[in-house]
């Protein structure tokens, strides 16, 4: 759908999305996640800022602000005025995505729920993440990460057995959230180049934390399984984990098979696979406690780095366990251009992490910074066919700023 003005920003025409005009009303990270995947294939993305308060300002310039809200514009509208409310309904009239993450009912008192937007827009792509879903018991609660991995099971699974609940080291179910729901409006975009017509498409931290447990879940589910934690080792297969060698931490993966006689071979004990104790995967998880510890004890002889080399000679999968900074500095990670450079205004050239994707023959290139709050208003307000007097009007009444 194009904007009803040609006083667009200039950007590269020929990415996936560059047709098509996102409203993003989204707050925290599961919803920036969501517009992020959008704005990073080209989407014109307006991010509509609340006015700023004391306890946000600056937060522009943080390192997540800078990562999570790249290639979009600002514009701040106050939506609690009803001027605010007014302009917001005149830009839906001409978007194709909007996208918000605040609790079921906000977005009824502001008035950008699906059957008043719809009815503005019937090709309008909405976009909704809550905490536990649009309705139901929990649908007026706020949620956050760390709640939904506890009620999702997450923690429950996660760190190391007799230990107590661990939570994931990243914001898993916001993360996972993001990307769930931008899938789903890309499904409903796809869906409307033939009816016509746009669609609700919502998930909830809750949703997305329960389908991240994926084969843990269906344990449960199909075979009534309750599944533990089980630390660093696979929860089925051995040896698949941790272990430390002589410098550091090492992952390894040899559950069975080829790759479990190689991996014996390799460590100097090519008598393993024929043990008693260790000649099915069913006796190594039994004696799973005895065979890391011969396994720990023949890799404590040498370093990550000869374990990685000699491994991965023989096929089986190997690699050390980095901290962050140690995983930028991998030859790989800065071979794939994880770290991708855009020019800051005032922070000057800085680095945020690419797109996961990659499309061949499309540039993941960041395009823009994130954008300082409101640092698009005027313009924003021009494209969308607001001549000066009405912005200043509303700059005037404290719509705008």
């Amino acid at each position: 759908m194009n904007l009803p003005s040609s006083q667009q920003l200039p950007h590269a025409d020929d990415l996936p999305l560059a047709d098509i005009t996102v409203l993003d009303l989204t707050i925290a990270r599961a919803g920036p996640t969501a517009v992020r995947q959008l704005a990073d294939w080209g989407a014109e993305v307006i991010r509509v800022d609340a006015p700023v308060n004391g306890f946000e300002e600056g937060r522009t310039a943080s390192p997540d602000y800078l990562n999570i809200h790249r290639n979009k514009r600002s514009v701040v509208i106050d939506l609690k005025h009803p001027s605010g409310r007014a302009l917001l309904h005149r830009l839906v009239r001409h978007a194709d995505v909007l996208i918000e993450n605040l609790r079921p009912s906000v977005k009824h008192r502001l008035g950008f729920d699906w059957n008043t937007l719809h009815g503005l827009n019937p090709g309008l792509v909405m976009g909704s993440i809550s905490g536990f879903g649009q309705d139901g018991p929990y649908a007026t609660r706020g949620g956050v990460d760390q709640i939904a991995q506890g009620l999702g099971g997450m923690m429950a699974v996660t760190g190391v057995p007799g230990h107590g609940p661990v939570r994931a080291g990243v914001a898993i179910s916001d993360v996972t959230a993001g990307l769930q729901l931008a899938i789903g409006v890309l499904v409903a975009l796809v869906e409307r180049q033939r009816t016509g017509e746009g669609r609700w498409v919502h998930t909830s931290l809750l949703e997305s934390m329960i389908g991240m447990l994926d084969f843990q879940a269906a344990r449960w589910t199909v075979a009534g399984e309750d599944p533990p934690q089980a630390g660093n080792d696979h929860p089925t297969m051995i040896p698949m984990g941790t272990y430390q060698a002589a410098d550091g931490h090492l992952n390894i993966a040899a559950p069975g098979g080829r790759l479990w006689r190689a991996f014996c071979s390799e460590i100097g004990r090519p008598d393993l696979p024929d043990d008693e104790r260790f000649c099915s995967a069913k006796l190594r998880s039994a004696n799973r406690s005895e065979l890391n510890d011969i396994i720990g004890e023949r890799l404590g002889g040498a370093s990550c780095d000869e374990w990685v080399e000699r491994l991965n000679a023989a096929g089986v999968p190997c690699g050390r366990v980095n901290s962050v900074a140690e995983a930028f500095a991998d030859p790989q990670v800065r071979h794939l251009g994880m770290a991708a450079p855009v020019h800051h205004p005032t922070l000057g050239d800085i680095r945020v992490v690419r797109n996961a994707t990659q499309i061949d023959g499309v540039s993941g290139a960041i395009r823009r910074p994130s954008p300082a709050q409101g640092e698009h208003t005027e313009e924003i307000l021009r494209q969308f066919g607001l001549d000066p007097d009405e912005i200043a009007a509303l700059r005037e009444a404290g719509a705008v700023s």
